[in-house]
Protein backbone atom coordinates (compact mmCIF):
# COMPACT_ATOMS: atom_id res chain seq x y z
CA UNK A 1 0.00 0.00 0.00
CA UNK A 2 1.97 3.02 -1.09
CA UNK A 3 0.67 5.81 -3.44
CA UNK A 4 4.09 6.00 -4.46
CA UNK A 5 3.72 3.88 -6.81
CA UNK A 6 5.86 0.57 -7.88
CA UNK A 7 9.00 2.76 -8.11
CA UNK A 8 8.48 3.02 -4.34
CA UNK A 9 8.14 -0.51 -3.22
CA UNK A 10 10.71 -1.86 -5.99
CA UNK A 11 13.60 -1.72 -3.56
CA UNK A 12 11.55 -4.32 -0.85
CA UNK A 13 10.70 -6.82 -3.87
CA UNK A 14 14.34 -6.76 -5.34
CA UNK A 15 14.84 -10.82 -4.95
CA UNK A 16 11.48 -11.68 -4.49
CA UNK A 17 10.13 -14.99 -7.11
CA UNK A 18 6.06 -14.32 -6.70
CA UNK A 19 3.91 -11.36 -7.95
CA UNK A 20 3.78 -7.87 -5.93
CA UNK A 21 1.05 -5.74 -6.49
CA UNK A 22 1.36 -2.10 -5.18
CA UNK A 23 -2.05 -0.63 -3.76
CA UNK A 24 -1.52 2.98 -4.87
CA UNK A 25 -5.09 4.32 -3.74
CA UNK A 26 -5.00 1.98 -0.59
CA UNK A 27 -7.67 -0.25 -1.32
CA UNK A 28 -6.89 -3.23 0.29
CA UNK A 29 -7.66 -0.46 3.46
CA UNK A 30 -10.54 0.76 2.51
CA UNK A 31 -12.34 -2.49 1.36
CA UNK A 32 -10.66 -4.94 3.99
CA UNK A 33 -9.84 -2.52 7.10
CA UNK A 34 -6.19 -2.67 7.08
CA UNK A 35 -4.78 -0.03 9.17
CA UNK A 36 -1.38 -0.65 9.94
CA UNK A 37 1.15 -2.50 8.44
CA UNK A 38 2.33 -5.25 7.52
CA UNK A 39 -1.04 -7.00 7.71
CA UNK A 40 -2.23 -10.37 6.72
CA UNK A 41 -5.39 -11.28 5.55
CA UNK A 42 -5.85 -15.15 4.24
CA UNK A 43 -8.13 -15.98 1.49
CA UNK A 44 -8.46 -19.55 0.17
CA UNK A 45 -8.63 -21.13 -3.16
CA UNK A 46 -12.08 -20.12 -3.37
CA UNK A 47 -12.00 -16.22 -2.70
CA UNK A 48 -12.58 -16.77 0.60
CA UNK A 49 -11.32 -15.05 3.66
CA UNK A 50 -10.93 -17.15 6.48
CA UNK A 51 -8.60 -14.46 8.85
CA UNK A 52 -9.60 -10.86 8.52
CA UNK A 53 -6.28 -8.41 8.76
CA UNK A 54 -3.97 -9.14 11.62
CA UNK A 55 -0.42 -8.24 12.15
CA UNK A 56 2.19 -10.28 10.27
CA UNK A 57 5.48 -10.04 10.85
CA UNK A 58 7.23 -13.16 8.92
CA UNK A 59 10.24 -12.54 11.44
CA UNK A 60 11.26 -10.18 13.93
CA UNK A 61 12.83 -7.27 11.91
CA UNK A 62 16.86 -7.35 12.45
CA UNK A 63 16.88 -3.43 13.01
CA UNK A 64 15.00 -3.89 16.54
CA UNK A 65 18.23 -5.66 18.09
CA UNK A 66 21.36 -4.12 16.33
CA UNK A 67 23.84 -2.86 18.53
CA UNK A 68 24.60 0.55 17.81
CA UNK A 69 27.80 0.80 19.65
CA UNK A 70 29.31 -2.17 17.59
CA UNK A 71 31.68 -0.16 15.16
CA UNK A 72 30.83 -2.65 11.97
CA UNK A 73 26.83 -1.80 12.69
CA UNK A 74 28.38 2.18 12.77
CA UNK A 75 29.98 1.75 9.65
CA UNK A 76 27.19 0.63 7.72
CA UNK A 77 24.92 3.50 8.87
CA UNK A 78 25.12 7.70 9.08
CA UNK A 79 24.77 9.20 12.68
CA UNK A 80 21.72 10.48 12.06
CA UNK A 81 20.62 6.93 11.29
CA UNK A 82 22.19 5.86 14.97
CA UNK A 83 20.48 8.69 16.30
CA UNK A 84 17.18 8.22 14.99
CA UNK A 85 17.42 4.29 15.94
CA UNK A 86 18.97 4.98 19.47
CA UNK A 87 15.25 6.80 19.73
CA UNK A 88 13.16 4.16 17.78
CA UNK A 89 14.46 1.29 19.26
CA UNK A 90 13.01 1.17 22.32
CA UNK A 91 9.46 1.68 21.26
CA UNK A 92 9.86 -1.20 18.80
CA UNK A 93 10.89 -3.48 21.55
CA UNK A 94 7.77 -2.89 23.43
CA UNK A 95 5.55 -3.51 20.08
CA UNK A 96 3.77 -6.79 20.24
CA UNK A 97 4.99 -8.77 16.78
CA UNK A 98 4.78 -12.22 17.39
CA UNK A 99 6.26 -13.47 14.10
CA UNK A 100 6.76 -17.04 15.38
CA UNK A 101 3.43 -17.67 16.42
CA UNK A 102 2.10 -16.17 13.30
CA UNK A 103 4.39 -17.99 10.93
CA UNK A 104 3.06 -21.33 12.75
CA UNK A 105 -0.12 -20.69 12.34
CA UNK A 106 0.29 -19.53 8.72
CA UNK A 107 2.17 -22.82 7.76
CA UNK A 108 0.04 -25.17 9.83
CA UNK A 109 -2.94 -23.81 7.43
CA UNK A 110 -1.17 -24.26 4.30
CA UNK A 111 -0.30 -27.81 4.99
CA UNK A 112 -4.41 -28.67 6.25
CA UNK A 113 -6.18 -26.13 4.80
CA UNK A 114 -9.80 -25.53 6.13
CA UNK A 115 -9.28 -28.62 8.03
CA UNK A 116 -6.23 -26.35 9.66
CA UNK A 117 -7.63 -25.26 13.46
CA UNK A 118 -6.32 -21.40 12.67
CA UNK A 119 -8.51 -21.14 9.39
CA UNK A 120 -11.53 -18.97 10.83
CA UNK A 121 -15.67 -19.83 9.73
CA UNK A 122 -17.30 -16.86 8.19
CA UNK A 123 -18.88 -15.94 11.37
CA UNK A 124 -15.98 -15.88 13.36
CA UNK A 125 -14.37 -13.70 10.24
CA UNK A 126 -16.90 -11.37 11.09
CA UNK A 127 -17.06 -11.43 14.80
CA UNK A 128 -13.07 -10.39 14.36
CA UNK A 129 -13.38 -7.76 11.60
CA UNK A 130 -13.27 -4.60 12.76
CA UNK A 131 -16.78 -2.62 13.10
CA UNK A 132 -16.69 0.25 9.89
CA UNK A 133 -18.88 3.28 11.42
CA UNK A 134 -19.69 5.90 8.86
CA UNK A 135 -17.02 7.76 10.26
CA UNK A 136 -14.67 5.40 8.64
CA UNK A 137 -16.23 5.55 5.13
CA UNK A 138 -15.86 9.51 5.49
CA UNK A 139 -12.10 9.07 6.40
CA UNK A 140 -11.85 6.60 3.30
CA UNK A 141 -13.41 9.50 0.82
CA UNK A 142 -11.14 12.43 2.55
CA UNK A 143 -7.76 10.43 1.94
CA UNK A 144 -8.65 9.48 -1.29
CA UNK A 145 -9.39 12.79 -1.95
CA UNK A 146 -5.91 13.95 -0.81
CA UNK A 147 -4.28 10.83 -2.90
CA UNK A 148 -5.73 12.45 -5.79
CA UNK A 149 -4.64 15.80 -5.14
CA UNK A 150 -1.62 15.09 -4.89
CA UNK A 151 -0.82 12.84 -7.43
CA UNK A 152 -2.33 15.73 -9.86
CA UNK A 153 0.23 17.92 -8.56
CA UNK A 154 -1.66 20.26 -6.01
CA UNK A 155 0.17 18.51 -2.79
CA UNK A 156 -0.74 22.01 -1.06
CA UNK A 157 -4.52 21.17 -1.41
CA UNK A 158 -4.11 17.41 -0.28
CA UNK A 159 -2.72 18.61 3.26
CA UNK A 160 -6.29 19.34 4.68
CA UNK A 161 -7.67 16.35 3.30
CA UNK A 162 -5.28 13.77 4.86
CA UNK A 163 -5.73 15.97 7.52
CA UNK A 164 -9.16 15.09 7.78
CA UNK A 165 -8.75 11.68 7.49
CA UNK A 166 -6.71 11.24 10.39
CA UNK A 167 -8.86 13.20 12.66
CA UNK A 168 -12.03 11.04 11.27
CA UNK A 169 -9.65 7.64 11.86
CA UNK A 170 -7.46 8.57 14.16
CA UNK A 171 -6.22 4.85 15.06
CA UNK A 172 -5.56 4.17 10.89
CA UNK A 173 -1.63 4.41 11.08
CA UNK A 174 -1.76 3.76 6.81
CA UNK A 175 -3.54 7.42 6.48
CA UNK A 176 -1.10 8.91 8.88
CA UNK A 177 2.28 7.04 7.49
CA UNK A 178 1.51 7.78 3.86
CA UNK A 179 1.11 12.02 4.48
CA UNK A 180 3.80 12.12 6.96
CA UNK A 181 6.15 10.36 4.12
CA UNK A 182 5.31 12.86 1.72
CA UNK A 183 5.96 15.43 3.94
CA UNK A 184 9.62 13.87 5.27
CA UNK A 185 10.80 10.51 4.49
CA UNK A 186 11.73 9.52 7.54
CA UNK A 187 7.99 10.45 8.79
CA UNK A 188 9.58 12.90 11.34
CA UNK A 189 8.46 16.11 12.53
CA UNK A 190 7.30 18.86 10.21
CA UNK A 191 5.21 21.72 9.81
CA UNK A 192 2.92 19.97 7.84
CA UNK A 193 1.51 17.89 10.54
CA UNK A 194 0.56 18.01 14.01
CA UNK A 195 2.07 14.54 14.80
CA UNK A 196 5.44 12.42 13.67
CA UNK A 197 5.61 8.37 13.48
CA UNK A 198 7.50 8.44 16.98
CA UNK A 199 5.83 11.20 18.74
CA UNK A 200 2.14 9.51 17.97
CA UNK A 201 3.80 6.31 18.95
CA UNK A 202 5.03 7.16 21.98
CA UNK A 203 1.52 9.27 22.96
CA UNK A 204 -0.49 5.82 21.87
CA UNK A 205 1.95 3.59 23.34
CA UNK A 206 4.51 1.31 21.85
CA UNK A 207 2.52 -1.63 23.03
CA UNK A 208 -0.89 -0.71 21.64
CA UNK A 209 0.58 -0.03 18.19
CA UNK A 210 -0.28 -3.16 16.82
CA UNK A 211 -3.48 -5.06 18.16
CA UNK A 212 -2.51 -8.80 19.74
CA UNK A 213 -2.72 -11.39 17.52
CA UNK A 214 -5.84 -14.41 18.43
CA UNK A 215 -4.45 -17.21 17.23
CA UNK A 216 -6.21 -19.86 19.81
CA UNK A 217 -6.70 -22.72 17.64
CA UNK A 218 -10.04 -23.99 17.43
CA UNK A 219 -10.58 -26.83 19.34
CA UNK A 220 -10.84 -30.59 17.68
Amino acid sequence: MDTGGAAAAAPFAEGVDFPVVVDEAHLLGELFGVVNVPSGIWVDEEGTVVRPPETAYPARPTFVDLDLDDPAVRSRLSDSAVARLRMVQPELARMQLQPEAYVAALRDWVAHGSASRYALSGQEVLERSAPRPVGEAQAAAAFALGQQLHRTGRADRAVHWFRESHRLAPDNWTYRRQAWSFADPAQGPTSTYEGDWLSDVRRSGAENYYAPLELEPRSG
